[in-house]
Order: structure tokens, then sequence, then C-alpha cells
């Protein structure tokens, strides 16, 4: 199964190299000279990258703007969609995690199949494509209510794509129901479930995974369902959190290690770095002196270019996380090799129980608006990355958002252009 688009689509001729790359150091140079000439980025070339600062990091960037035009040319995407977590009961302990509650909690939530499908109709009235489901590990769920949940969506909206439930969500189902994983996903495919979002996988290290969820599903397992998932059919994005106890080492092992299952499934859409949120984090809150409070600036920036210069022509979607980072920082990494927004979201819970203030829903004509105003040309898709609007000469439907703000506006920063629209600004 390969989904992703052909890197060398928008090529420019070998010798087009960024005049950046020549002002950097000497190991650095040949590390990103090698890349734009198509070889591949190593492990341990992928950790000398994360170090890197000054006139070596503009390098970087500018290598991973250059092969983000090639492999998407000024293409920057967005799926309308709405997130939908369906309880927030969990007992798994995860150390960062701000989201989980217990059952007696004033603000724990349960969700019923017919809430899940009227959250459901809402978004597609409101022309959403995709729904994303995940939720906690409740200890009273049964191992069928992930099947129950996708049939319930599918015979009210039947062409709603339904992007649902984690690794560690599909091992507890597979778990309760005493199934394998192969099988357990493929009846879910059977029911309707369309792809699966590549969470949990935090850091893909056994020593950083011990501390951060006790190792309860542990790297190996991770990997065992992503692929099990490929192998029937379910295409999978792929995620890393990172900015908490983590270390340059990490990031590039990890990174590797998708790109090796990338060789052998193609079955993952997108890569979306996730930064760690850590004001309401208890991994934060118990051990502030060992734990980061998030990432740097720099790394933020550094980890969206060197995950594109790793992954190119393996994994050709980059998506920055505007829940994790804000819409203006987002924009930001339209520069550093991001091609993709992510979606509209609708409803955003987890970022925000951990600490995030960064709002629910950015609507798709704000979402135009910000690309536009970074000099790109903004396109909705669908889940799995198929062009369904180009949005080169007219904008998105005008909707107000679905939770109120509060007076507050997520495209305050690009007041620069106060008596402009969008595309007198993008002109």
């Amino acid at each position: 199964m390969t989904l992703q688009p052909a890197s060398e689509k928008f090529a420019a001729p070998p010798a087009a190299l960024p005049a950046a790359v020549a002002g950097a150091s000497a190991p650095i140079r040949s590390i990103l000279e090698m890349a734009l000439e198509g070889g591949e980025v190593s492990e341990a070339e992928g950790v000398e990258l994360f170090r890197t600062t000054g006139a070596d990091a503009e390098a970087v960037y500018a290598t991973a703007d250059e092969l983000r035009r090639r492999a998407n040319g000024d293409h920057v995407s967005f799926v309308v969609n709405r997130n939908i977590n369906f309880t927030n009961i969990c007992y798994m302990g995860c150390r960062f995690c701000g989201f989980a509650k217990r059952s007696e909690d004033k603000d724990a939530e349960w969700l019923e199949p017919e809430q899940i499908v009227e959250r459901a109709q809402q978004a597609w009235d409101r022309g959403a494509t995709e729904v994303c489901i995940q939720g906690g590990l409740h200890p009273k769920m049964e191992g069928t209510y992930y099947r129950d949940i996708v049939r319930a969506i599918k015979a009210a909206l039947p062409d709603m794509h339904i992007h649902a439930f984690s690794p560690f969500e599909i091992w507890y189902g597979a778990s309760k129901t005493k199934m394998p994983y192969h099988d357990f996903l493929a009846d879910l495919k059977e029911a309707g479930l369309g792809s699966m979002p590549g969470t949990a996988a935090e850091i893909l290290d056994t020593e950083v995974r011990m501390q951060l969820t006790k190792n309860k599903l542990s790297a190996e397992k991770w990997v065992e369902i992503i692929r099990a998932a490929h192998e029937v059919g379910i295409p999978t994005t792929a995620t890393i959190m990172y900015g908490h106890i983590d270390a340059p080492e990490h990031w590039a092992a990890h990174i590797r290690l998708l790109r090796d299952i990338q060789k052998d499934t193609g079955g993952f859409t997108e890569l979306v770095p996730l930064s760690f949120v850590h004001t309401e984090s208890p991994l934060w809150a118990k051990n502030p002196d060992k734990v980061r409070p998030g990432p740097t600036a720099l790394e933020v920036d550094l980890m969206h270019a060197v995950s594109r210069i790793m992954l190119h022509g393996w994994i050709d979607n980059i998506q920055v996380s505007w829940t994790k980072l804000g819409a203006a920082r987002a924009q930001q990494m339209l520069s550093r090799g991001v091609n993709d927004l992510g979606g509209t979201l609708m409803n955003e819970s987890i970022s925000r129980a951990a600490g995030s203030d960064h709002g629910q829903e950015i609507t798709a004509r704000e979402l135009t608006q910000i690309i536009r105003a970074a000099g790109r040309v903004p396109v909705r898709r669908n889940t799995i990355y198929e062009i369904r609007d180009i949005y080169d000469d007219h904008d998105p439907e005008e909707l107000a958002p679905l939770v109120d703000r509060r007076g507050r506006n997520p495209l305050d920063f690009l007041d620069m252009f106060p008596e402009r629209s969008a595309l007198e600004a993008a002109e």
C-alpha cells in the first residue's frame, strides 16, 4: 500500500541547491548536500542535524524547505474534520497525560454511540469529511465498543471517513476481546474504519517510555500494531512527542524507525511532531527538576525540518500541530519543511487538558488566510491526502466557530493586512 506522492513531482535540477547550505560548516554541509542529491540521512547524521545552531541550523531549514518544495510544490493542505473524544475516563496512569479522569471525577465524560453520531452529523453539516475519534481506556468498556462506534457512524453517514483509535486503544480492544491484532483490525475495517491516528508513539525508546507510561504499551507493541494495521489495509499517521525527558539521539532513532516501517509497508500518510505541553502534566508537576517544560523554539524548528530531511521520499507529508504551537508559530513552520496544517478540529480536548491555550477550532476559511499570508496555495484534502479543492481563486464558506471563542481570534497575528482580503494579501 503506497499512499505517498512521488517525491520528485516538483523536483528541481540537482544543481539547484539552497544558498544557505554554502554557509554551513563542512560536516553539516556534506550531510545536506548529500540529502539534496537524493541520499539518505542516517540516524547518526540525523543526531548531528538536530544539534545544529546558527548558520548550520539555517542551512537545515533551507534544505528542508527545498525538499518540501520538491515533494509538494507550494501547496499547503488541510482537512475539514472534527475531533470527538468519547471518554476521558482512563486508569492507565500515563505520567505525561493531563486528559485522563476517574469515573467519579465531576468532569468525567462518556459518550454513547448516538451522541457520537450526533456530533459527527454536526461536523458533516459544517463540511467535514473526517471525524477523528479517540478516547481513554475506560476499565468497564467492552472491547466491541470500538466497532459499535464505527458501525453507528457509518449507518448514519456512510461517506464520512472515520479516522480513529490509537494503537493503545487497539491493544486494549484486542485484549478485551481476546482477538489477534490482525483480526481485530480487519473487523474494524470491515465495519468502516478508514484510517488510524499513529498516536501513543511518544518516543519509541524503552528507557524513555518506562518513565512516560511505565511501558504499558511498549515500543515493540506499538510497531507491531501499526504494521498490522498497514498489512490489513488501514493507513495511519505517525507521531513523535518531544520536549520532556528525551534528546536528539531518541528523536533520530524514532524517525529512522518510522522510515524503516514505511519502507516495508508504505502505510504512513504523514508525520505529526507533537510538542510536549507541560502545564497540567503530572510528569512535569512531580519532576520539575528532571523534566523539561516542552521543547525550545530551536528544537521545534529543527524537529520539523530534520523530519522532512530524514523522511524525504518516504513520508512526504509533514504536518504541524497548531493546537500545540498556535496559529502564528504553525505558520512559521511552513518554512521549516511543513506542507500540512492538519484539521479544523472543531473540538479539541487532549492538548487543552494538558494546558494548551490555542483554541479548539480554526475554520477552513481561516486556514486559507494563514496559508496565503505565508505565500503558499491553500489546498483542502481528504484524510489520505487526495486533493478536494485548491483555493487559488476562491475561499471556503465562512462559518462561525462551533465553540464560542470568548473574543479570541487565532488570526490576530495577521493584522498586518487589516483592510485587505486574504486573496488581496496573497497577491
